[in-house]
């Protein structure tokens, strides 16, 4: 999401402080076999819920699975070339986007078009889009919708770990008198130091930790290479949280953080947390630490120690999921993975995040599938934490409320409910194996559907008019306020969709035609859109008009051009980067629309730089 300079700045600053006082130090976090584990959740994460795996139909594991395995079969699965503070990095994760037909979902300054997924009561049109195993792997997508739409507002609070809890709370109990000695020699030798070796070039300290703190893009990865950071936005993790060890507890860090007067949390397998902290309830904790928590005034005031009740909800009545964006993670493919850097959780897959452009208190529910193969053997009983995937949790802005690590099995869900997304943040914790996650989200499309660019290219068309007997052009309204509604559509419609779509190359025709049609049709749309941009030059460089409505015109057009003429600048050094040329020809960017100097067929040149000239020249003259 775009931020003012000031509130960049403001950002930074309060990360600086949040840093100092962190120091080198870790915050404490807890998973299922800590005491106070699923007090913390209720008191500080109360809209995470969880559905066990088991709890879900058989027969729709077996299709959403196989569906998963179809999609990465066919390889529609695919690194997205994002951009993060105006530098292009690849995705760590494979992703595809399906959803609504016509729907769009953007981060990271990257629109996604969706594969439409086929449900049997919508009319989607073209419905031979697609080959037919494909066409089966997207209804299968959307039968998991349809069931998670349903389930995200009834699933009960008392559901929440209730199956896995108990076993591992009485075990618990029997291990702590054995585990304790074990804590303080093997926090010792936890690996909290090796997430600042591998920072990035920037070298200082808060640019080691600031980099993710509070990450409003979604998903800045827990990698690096040589371009900058990886992003990702993944979600989910695969553990089986039913056994009494669990992963990623073993991971806390050394040190305590201000207020704390335990010990560092965790030795090597179960991780529980010192006497001293159990004893003491977290809320108070937090209270006493009031003083320290800095809030991040784009933040909802209120909401940040914990999903607590809120303002009423943009979001009202039944959950309607319009995109599901899934992604597949290979540890053995994601090369330099990152110590998550403050909790001491372990490496990271997918760094701290919100998830962006979704309407406000909006739900997300996630589906979680983990196999050692492309063949779909799942990752069953496995002895070795490492091997788990797991997500962990933070309170946004806040160093002092324990963090929150939660296994999950393969087939669970989890949903973020209420206002945690926007309070908290998320991050993935690698496992070994193989992992897909199905992300289903009420995507903000109020500017991100087919019917709204279309109806928009209509407003604008409507102030052109064509002879039908000579097919000569002109504008219907001179007006200003007019022309440069004009030109803001003009620029939308080439920059939001047109080169957006050309930059993923040819993939979505590869798979899906859906879109093919509707975006020749923009590109025809655009391609009038020209034609008035060089009729309202025109009118601006005929003499004998009044001056003052002349000025507020060549205004107005100065400002389009030069926002377009830099645009098109910036979008054709992307599209001729040294990342982009790595890609194959079939998913590397197309710098489209393109055209040479002396093309007969496009009534404006693609270089600006000279009818800016002219226009600043006669503003000068005025």
């Amino acid at each position: 999401m775009k931020r003012s300079g000031d509130s960049e700045g403001e950002k930074r600053r309060k990360r600086r402080r949040l840093i100092q006082e962190l120091g080198d130090q870790k915050i404490p976090f807890l998973g299922p076999s800590d005491r106070g584990f699923q007090q913390l959740w209720d008191s500080s994460y109360s809209g995470l819920a969880l559905r066990k795996s088991c709890s879900l139909p058989a027969e729709l594991h077996s299709r959403v699975q196989a569906a998963l395995l179809t999609l990465r079969r066919k390889g529609c699965l695919l690194k997205d070339l994002v951009r993060v503070r105006d530098r292009d990095v690849f995705t760590a994760v494979s992703r595809a986007l399906l959803g609504e037909p016509g729907h769009t979902y953007r981060y990271l300054e990257t629109r996604l078009f969706a594969i439409p997924w086929h449900s049997e009561d919508a009319e989607v049109k073209r419905q031979n889009c697609c080959d037919p195993d494909l066409r089966d792997a997207c209804k299968a997508l959307w039968e998991l919708n349809t069931f998670l739409c349903s389930d995200v507002s009834q699933l009960k609070e008392g559901d929440r770990l209730s199956q896995c809890m108990k076993a591992e709370g009485e075990a618990k109990l029997v291990e702590e008198g054995e585990t304790e000695s074990k804590h303080s020699e093997d926090s010792k030798n936890s690996e909290g130091g090796d997430s600042e070796s591998r920072q990035s070039e920037e070298g200082d300290t808060e640019s080691k930790h600031s980099e993710e703190w509070d990450i409003e893009e979604e998903g800045c990865s827990g990698s690096k290479q040589e371009g900058g950071w990886e992003t990702e936005e993944g979600e989910s993790s695969q553990v089986k949280p039913s056994e009494t060890s669990v992963a990623g507890v073993s991971e806390h860090g050394v040190g305590k953080c201000p207020g704390w007067t335990t010990e560092a949390f965790s030795g090597t397998k179960t991780g529980p947390v010192g006497l001293e902290a159990q004893e003491k309830p977290v809320a108070q904790l937090k209270h006493s630490l009031s003083d320290y928590h800095i809030q991040d005034k784009e933040e909802h005031a209120g909401g940040l120690g914990c999903s607590q009740p809120s303002p009423p909800p943009v979001c009202t009545g039944p959950v309607k999921f319009n995109v599901t964006l899934l992604n597949y993670m290979d540890p053995a493919q994601m090369s330099q993975l990152k110590e998550e850097p403050y909790y001491g959780m372990g490496k990271m897959a997918v760094g701290w995040h919100h998830d962006e452009n979704l309407i406000t208190h909006s739900p997300v529910a996630v589906y979680n599938y983990s196999c050692h193969d492309e063949k779909g053997e799942c990752s069953e009983g496995s002895s070795v934490d490492k091997s788990r995937w797991r997500i962990g949790l933070k309170v946004a802005w806040d160093i002092h409320t324990p963090g929150l690590m939660l296994p999950l099995e393969s087939g669970d869900c989890y949903y973020m409910r209420d206002d945690l997304n926007s309070t908290h943040q998320h991050c993935v914790l690698a496992g070994e194996t193989a992992r897909f996650s199905s992300t289903h989200r009420v995507a903000e499309c109020s500017k991100g559907t087919l019917t709204y660019i279309q109806s928009r290219c209509q407003e604008a068309l409507s102030n052109l008019h064509s002879d039908p007997e000579t097919g000569s052009h002109s504008l219907v309204t001179l007006q200003p306020t007019a022309l440069q509604h004009c030109e803001e559509i003009h620029n939308e419609v080439e920059f939001e969709w047109l080169r957006q779509y050309w930059f993923q190359g040819q993939r979505y025709a590869r798979f899906c035609s859906w879109w093919t049609r509707p975006m020749e049709q923009l590109e025809k749309d655009w391609k009038l859109m020209e034609t008035m941009t060089m009729l309202f030059l025109a009118t601006v460089e005929e003499e004998g008009q009044e001056e003052e409505g002349r000025r507020e015109m060549a205004e107005i057009l100065l400002s389009a051009l030069t926002d377009r003429h830099q645009q098109r600048q910036t979008w054709r050094d992307r599209c001729h980067s040294a990342l982009a040329q790595t890609l194959p020809p079939e998913e590397a960017p197309v710098d489209r629309p393109f055209w040479g100097v002396d093309d007969p067929g496009m009534p404006l040149p693609f270089d600006l730089a000279d009818i800016i000239n002219r226009v600043e020249s006669l503003l000068w003259r005025m």
